[in-house]
């Protein structure tokens, strides 16, 4: 499919807002386009000098029009893809675009396993003494925490490309399980460190049980 596309240094999920300051020339006709035209773009990802994966948006609203011609757009992210080619500008447009093909996804997890990841979610907001966000289970997916849970740029990306909801739990637990166990010895260390310096109560020792040699 040939898709308009927009490539950014950052990463979007499927079903995540996507709020955009648009003040290039190129990327207002794109804007301008969608919404003659009811089209999608794409936002492929640029990490490591290519761009290679990205996520379908759709624009939903132009919250703010400027008197220099720039807006401020909200969008919706759609379907992951993969970018087949890429061309600078489309044909008679000043944005660019190229053949993606979009990526099946298998939806389905098992019930318990997301509960267990869903509550190792909860025991990380915990620890880090943070509230927790007004999330319900039945909303819950691997996409849902995806910016919030600590994930490093590459580690969203390589979430952003697994097409199998199962192994992107399987990821997310898998990385909450290393970051929980980091922040327990840290809040133990912390501890420790507190308790330094406090007058204590130490058990005498009997001295007959000592040897000198």
């Amino acid at each position: 499919m040939k898709l308009p596309l927009f490539p950014l240094q950052s990463i979007f999920f499927p079903g995540e807002t996507v709020p955009l300051h648009i003040f290039e020339e190129r990327y207002k006709q794109l804007i301008h386009d969608c919404r003659e035209d009811a089209i999608t773009f794409g936002i492929p990802v640029y990490i490591n000098k290519t761009i290679e994966y990205g996520t379908e948006v759709q624009l939903v609203e132009v919250v703010n029009t400027y008197e220099g011609g720039e807006l401020d757009v909200v969008c919706v992210a759609r379907q992951v893809f993969k970018v087949l080619t890429f061309d600078n500008e489309m044909e008679g447009k000043l944005y660019a675009g190229g053949i993606v093909e979009f990526l099946e996804s298998d939806n389905d997890a098992a019930l318990d396993f997301r509960e267990e990841v869903f509550e190792k979610m909860k025991e990380l907001y915990d620890l880090m003494a943070v509230q927790f966000p007004p999330i319900a289970f039945d909303q819950f997916n691997s996409y849902a925490f995806a910016h919030k849970m600590g994930l490093s740029f590459e580690q969203e990306y390589e979430l952003l490309k697994l097409t199998n909801e199962t192994q992107r739990l399987h990821y997310i637990a898998q990385h909450l399980d290393t970051t929980i166990a980091v922040l327990e010895q840290i809040n133990k260390t912390k501890a420790v460190i507190e308790m330094n310096g406090h007058f204590k109560n130490f058990d005498p020792l009997d001295f007959k049980d000592f040897t000198v040699n």
